[in-house]
């Protein structure tokens, strides 16, 4: 469905930080061995996904494998994770259904489930280094819609806000949501981030209307740009993420 990085994001002050894996130019994490975060979204033909639950659900799955025991310490995904982010933040969403998806779930990772979307994460690989489970499912041509229009976002709880300028596939979309949930993640102290996760990780994706757009991507709130690999131009902003404890201290 989408192979994706971003690079600059702006921090609490609207600019990356001298060694972001968001940053646009080259630096000393390009010269690190690069792995991808691998995210396969269960798309059955007879039920798919609705599209925002399948947004809402991937950036969830995000928050739950950084915020994992086994990612953490030493645990047996720790030195992936740590390799990880020590180059550029790559994932990867790749679409699965029927035996495709139960050879997926019998790989090491977890399964996040919303309302009807199923996504399963998996510690990160190398470029080169797919498990050939995964390797072999498709990337591109599925798109998904919303039978309802989503209803208005709940501010007491973390909104990644889309941008209405860009138009993305599905999958384009459900990666650049787990950027922005990355980026609040990155932002939060332990204490948030365990309320955090004490909520299920409680967030809502929507799109932002023109003018409030304008206005987030100055807000100092973290903002996901785009690498420009795929489907959109370089440098594009495509997600804010609004977390009440990010909002409350700005200035």
């Amino acid at each position: 469905m989408s192979s994706d990085e971003t690079t600059p994001t702006g921090t609490r002050d609207g600019e990356p930080a001298a060694d972001s894996p968001f940053r646009h130019e080259s630096t000393s994490r390009d010269e690190a061995p690069q792995f991808v975060l691998p995210l396969v979204a269960r798309i059955e033909r007879a039920a798919p996904p609705a599209r925002t639950d399948a947004l809402e659900t991937a950036a969830r799955a995000v928050l739950v494998m950084l915020s994992d025991e086994r990612s953490l310490g030493d645990g047996e995904w720790a030195r992936a994770m740590r390799d990880w982010q020590d180059a550029r933040i790559r994932k990867v969403v790749r679409r699965a259904r029927g035996g495709e998806w139960r050879k997926a779930e019998a790989l090491p990772g977890i399964t996040v489930t919303g309302k009807s979307a199923e996504v399963r994460v998996f510690p990160p690989v190398p470029l080169d280094g797919w498990p050939k489970e995964l390797a072999k499912l498709q990337v591109s041509g599925t798109d998904l819609d919303d039978p309802e229009p989503p209803g208005g976002a709940d501010a007491t709880h973390p909104v990644l806000w889309m941008s209405p300028d860009v138009g993305m596939s599905a999958g384009k979309a459900m990666a650049q949501a787990g950027h922005g949930a990355q980026l609040a993640w990155w932002e939060l102290s332990a204490e948030d981030r365990t309320a955090w996760r004490d909520t299920g990780f409680a967030l809502a994706v929507r799109t932002a209307a023109p003018a409030q757009w304008r206005a987030l991507t100055t807000s100092g709130l973290p903002v996901v740009r785009d690498a420009g690999f795929t489907e959109i131009a370089p440098g594009s902003c495509t997600v804010v993420a609004d977390h009440p404890t990010l909002r409350a201290s700005l200035p």
